[in-house]
């Protein structure tokens, strides 16, 4: 057996020892830590860890993932102890393990199309299972690339029925993560649950101060000198997740609302990229209604 390298994060009460009590599980296991990052909350007595490692072949060849959850487990369990809080959030991720996403996307494709060419530049550290729509526009884009397309028009009356079967999607695609790369539909609280921490959305930065629609004429029209976009977790409160990236540009009078438009849409490609590649290699950790990013 070669050597195998993992991801390692952690999220529990702030105490004394954790990463000398990490590191020598890694050491006691023939493991090389290759990178590491840590990061305590003061205000929320949090502790945050991100560890990448390689399992080193030693005379018995190198550690088993089974082996290496079992003693993590064991040790995670003696990291609930402290007073701000009782419970440990933890994973092991082989690096050679690709997630997998689903893109949904409604009748804007620059968001869409940026993360398709990246994954196929070997940009990403993902792989684009499927693109769902509500609308049929952007197949030809998603055949294009070979990805699988999934036309699911969203009613009043068959909401439901089309996140249930979104959710099938997700079973049949082995998905780890959803992104909605501009898809013009808010998911229900239900699917937002069951999703939790593995959706994310990507927005104009102007909410919500300019709501519905045409938000960049809106802006065009109250003088903006900034503008920018966020991408976020995606909870049941409306584009009020935790965030993971933000981008900006400053704009000035000369900017016509289509210009503004042109530049808000290169914002948000960028911003949304950065996100889920960040999410992808199990750099984002959740610390509440805040992420910790491990960059």
């Amino acid at each position: 057996m070669s050597e195998r390298e993992y991801v390692l994060t952690l999220s529990c009460p702030d105490s004394r020892g954790i990463v000398a009590a990490v590191a020598n599980l890694m050491s006691d296991h023939g493991c090389n830590i290759t990178e590491s990052q840590q990061y305590g909350d003061h205000y929320t007595g949090r502790f945050f860890l991100r560890m990448q490692f390689v399992a080193e072949a030693g005379e018995r060849g190198p550690a088993d993932e089974d082996t290496l959850r079992a003693a993590f487990a064991s040790l995670a369990g003696d990291f609930g102890r402290g007073e701000n809080g009782s419970f440990v959030e933890w994973s092991l991720q082989a690096r050679d393990v690709r997630p997998r996403m689903i893109v949904m996307v409604s009748k804007f494709g620059h968001c869409l199309n940026d993360l398709l060419y990246r994954q196929r530049s070997g940009l990403l550290d993902i792989d684009i299972a499927a693109v769902v729509s509500n609308h049929p526009d952007l197949e030809f884009l998603a055949d294009s690339y070979g990805v699988d397309f999934h036309h699911l028009p969203i009613t009043p009356r068959n909401k439901e029925e089309q996140e249930e079967r979104l959710l099938e999607l997700v079973d049949v695609y082995d998905v780890d993560l959803v992104v909605l790369a501009r898809y013009m539909q808010v998911l229900s609280e239900q699917l937002c649950a069951k999703m939790s921490g593995r959706v994310i959305n990507i927005h104009h930065s102007f909410l919500p101060s300019f709501k519905g629609a045409r938000p960049y004429h809106q802006a065009h029209t109250r003088g903006v000198k900034l503008i920018g976009a966020t991408a976020h977790y995606v909870t049941a409160d409306l584009d009020e997740g935790p965030i993971i990236e933000q981008e900006v540009s400053r704009v000035d009078h000369t900017h016509s609302p289509e210009q503004l438009t042109a530049i808000g849409r290169d914002l948000e490609s960028v911003a949304l990229a950065r996100a889920v590649n960040w999410h992808a290699q199990r750099r984002v950790l959740l610390n509440g209604s805040k992420t910790v990013i491990f960059d």
